[in-house]
């Protein structure tokens, strides 16, 4: 939603009606009089009413959800619709270490919550946790093993409150910003000294007067409230009771990547009644798992777009729609979501939707990740319906960029060259693209490169897209390559081209490419290798290629290595410079060294040259002569 502008905002404006409203009033005058008295007070009321007006404008504006900037109030209108922001997210990793007792016999063990081990990162060390006590039982051998056991990146804090319910409007508030809502426990000490754990809601479904519960707000700061029942809906805490709140303070993605820990917990074991610390016998911790999905919390752009959609699925997954709001919702490390029906697949799948989810941080979502999503998502889906989760497939644009600029307008060649790249990496990791669903937009790039400085006078940018085939190797295998962009075909040929590749059997480098059929809707993949520089073919039906659907498969292939790390580039040319990521495909503006950027003279404009007759402008074409990558 743009900026809504209710009263008028320019003090020009402003000034001049005052003063049509003085000139049709006959008792006043040499008010239109610039150096007089009176002007000065009309240039007073014009500011005054043009402060006024910039506040009702930005106070009207921040009582729409779409048009609010302050973090507050975006929350604060999400919390109408019964929507709670992500909190900051801590990184998890899974461990395993053990404990020999033979010398305590002890034949329990609990690891105590709070710190548990440190992990070793690029950047320091970082401390983990659990949020819970966990016990283990010791086996035959006098050894307590303590296995996959998740830790929590950061630190836990307790905070306690006394219930007085002579307040009115009582709040209990946590001082700390930076808390993992997930870790936050909630134990509640009546008078009587009855202990009860109270646990947390996502919502209030299926609650009654009995329900111990509570819910999580977030209030002014990014700190959090906790709210109780009424003994309406849910429990009320008894007056006098203690409220004791442990959570975890996290530093979110900063946690990411620790694979090396060092035990720093506390083990214990009872006898008669008493702890007693364990201080010797513990191994070393192997990791199965190094830590993952720390976020940070969610940002304001995104509480805008999923707060409405949320509202909206009325939290259940029936639709393609209602996957791609609740996802984000409830998993934090989630960069976009894609989901589409299996009647959309080519054979249908009924009763199937197909979820394709790019992780904030890494290419692909782990396995581990998919099945918490999957386990997490039983509660609101509709029986019958399978999820399977597809892997994302990464489509590469790369791009050709010839700027012509006017030498005498800049600083340097390399500090314009700089500014160019720069402003392309920027829109590469714009929300035009970083997202399924996303669009290459062919004119905002050209703009883009255009509008960087006054020194560029035109661009030409030819555009490619690129899959990477993994191959399997040494043995025969099929390979689909879906690029859901039509692909642009010349009739002799060549419109695909890959980097080298070696088949079992054959000599020397082998590359692919095609050859229109006599329609020209779809085409043969022809292999080759190169002999005095031109094309020598090994295999003339090596598969298929679909123009319109942008598809290419090939036939069962035995590739036994590549030239590039375990991968072949296979490149085509779109028939629209609009690219655009469907179902599971995911946009990725190539800013590497396989993009080029070359920057020409402008003869012309600098004045070298102002008839034209010595300019001579590149092509706006891939040249067909090139027959790989």
């Amino acid at each position: 939603m743009a900026f809504n502008q209710f009263t008028n905002l320019d003090f020009n404006d402003l000034k001049a009606q005052i003063k049509d409203y003085l000139r049709a009033n006959s008792n006043f005058s040499d008010f239109d009089f610039d150096g007089s008295n009176f002007s000065v007070l009309i240039d007073t009321l014009a500011y005054n009413s043009y402060i006024t007006s910039y506040n009702t404008n930005m106070a009207v504006n921040e009582a729409f959800i779409d048009s609010a900037t302050l973090r507050e109030n975006v929350v604060s209108l999400a919390r109408n619709i019964g929507y709670v922001p992500r909190s900051k997210k801590s990184s998890t990793a899974k461990i395993n270490f053990s404990v020999n007792v033979s010398s305590s016999k002890a034949s329990v063990l609990t690891l105590h919550k709070g710190l548990v081990a440190s992990g070793n990162l690029s950047n320091g060390d970082y401390l983990f946790s659990i949020p819970d006590d966990i016990t283990a039982r010791a086996n035959d051998n006098d050894i307590v093993n303590f296995s996959d056991i998740t830790v929590h990146e950061g630190t836990l804090l307790t905070k306690t409150f006394t219930v007085d319910n002579s307040q009115v409007d009582a709040k209990y508030i946590l001082p700390n910003a930076n808390i993992d809502t997930s870790t936050i426990r909630v134990t509640i000490t009546n008078p009587s000294g009855t202990e009860e754990v109270f646990n947390k809601y996502e919502n209030i479904y299926q609650v009654n007067s009995l329900s111990r519960l509570f819910l999580v707000q977030e209030i002014s700061d990014e700190r959090y409230q906790l709210l109780f029942g009424d003994g309406t809906l849910g429990k009320k805490p008894e007056n006098g009771s203690t409220i004791k709140v442990t959570y975890i303070v996290t530093q979110g993605e900063l946690g990411n990547g620790a694979a090396n820990f060092s035990f720093n917990g506390k083990v214990t074991y009872t006898i008669g009644g008493i702890d007693q610390s364990v201080t010797q016998g513990v191994s070393l911790i192997s990791t199965t798992q190094p830590s993952e999905n720390g976020a940070s919390i969610e940002s304001v752009d995104s509480i805008k777009y999923l707060a409405p959609r949320v509202y909206a699925s009325q939290q259940r997954a029936v639709t393609a729609n209602d996957y791609i709001s609740l996802i984000p919702n409830l998993f934090s490390n989630i960069d976009s979501v894609s989901a589409y029906g299996g009647e959309e697949v080519t054979p249908p799948e009924y009763g199937k939707v197909y979820i394709t989810i790019k992780p904030q941080n890494g290419e692909y979502l782990s396995d581990v990740s998919k099945e918490a999503i999957r386990s997490r998502l039983k509660q609101y889906t509709v029986a019958g319906i399978k999820q399977e989760f597809v892997d994302l497939k990464y489509l590469y644009v790369e791009y050709n960029s010839t700027v012509s600029y006017d030498p005498g307008s800049t600083e340097s060649k390399e500090g314009l060259a700089a500014s160019i790249t720069n402003a392309v990496s920027n829109y590469a990791k714009s929300s035009d693209i970083n997202q399924f669903g996303g669009r290459l937009k062919y004119s905002k790039l050209l703009n883009i490169i255009d509008t960087v400085s006054t020194s560029v006078t035109s661009n030409i940018t030819v555009l490619k897209m690129r899959r990477n085939l993994i191959p399997a190797y040494n043995k025969l295998a099929n390979y689909e390559l879906c690029y859901g962009n039509r692909f642009h075909k010349d009739m002799e040929g060549f419109n695909i081209r890959s980097s080298s590749f070696k088949l079992e059997g054959v000599e020397g480098s082998v590359y692919l490419s095609d050859l229109p059929d006599e329609t020209g809707d779809t085409g043969t993949i022809r292999y080759f290798t190169i002999v005095d520089e031109k094309p020598n073919y090994i295999n003339l039906n090596a598969g298929v290629v679909d123009y319109a659907k942008g598809e290419i498969i090939l036939y069962p292939t035995n590739i036994s290595s590549t030239g590039l790390t375990d991968k072949v580039e296979i490149e085509v040319i779109p028939e629209s410079n609009d690219i655009i990521a469907k179902q599971n495909l995911y946009i990725v503006l190539d800013t590497t060294a396989n993009s080029k950027l070359h920057l020409l003279e402008d003869i012309v404009t600098s004045g070298l040259n102002r008839s034209g007759n010595e300019y001579i402008p590149p092509s706006s074409f891939v040249s067909t002569k090139n027959y790989i990558r």
